[in-house]
């Protein structure tokens, strides 16, 4: 099925884009998220008429990823403390939305957890690199250090070896 999209889709193109997709994900996905339009007749007039404002509208949102980026950049690396046991495991996980609000609190830029990857997950004392995808075009990479705010001895709990009699 040929549909419009409305937005930027993930790996299926930009907005104002002509695209043809599988009949389900377009119903069932795209047209109910207001994401893509079918490539009716009208809509094709309509999007030639659009295109300039479409493309004015991508450069401007192209242009403020690629200040986000930058401002990245200069970030050079973001260092994390955690409470970990002896072996540098952590108790829990650092999350992506843990990530997000640390560069929002350092840099004072939006970005949205859906667009940070992570290249493992951050569970245990190290360096990590995470990858934001800031647009299809512009992505940015940020280092993260965990160290261990506070060493926590690790016990194994034995079980008692008492001879019970029955």
């Amino acid at each position: 099925m040929q549909v419009i999209l409305k937005k930027e889709v993930q790996n299926i193109g930009e907005a104002g884009d002509l695209v043809n997709v599988k009949d389900g994900y377009a119903r069932n996905f795209l047209i109910p998220k207001n994401l893509a339009e079918v490539a009716t007749e009208g809509a094709l007039k309509n999007r030639e008429q659009n295109m300039a404002r479409i493309k004015a509208k991508q450069e401007k949102l192209h242009q403020e990823a690629l200040a986000k980026a930058e401002q990245i950049e200069k970030l050079g690396t973001i260092e994390l403390s955690a409470k970990a046991g002896e072996s540098g495991k952590l108790f829990g996980t650092i999350t992506t939305k843990k990530l997000c609000e640390e560069i929002k609190e350092k840099a004072g830029i939006e970005i949205d957890r859906k667009t940070v990857s992570l290249n493992a997950p951050i569970n245990k004392i190290g360096e990590f690199t995470m990858l934001i995808k800031l647009t299809s075009k512009v992505k940015s990479e940020l280092k993260v250090i965990v160290t261990a705010s506070e060493v926590v001895k690790e016990t194994l709990e034995e079980e008692s070896t008492e001879n019970t009699e029955v």
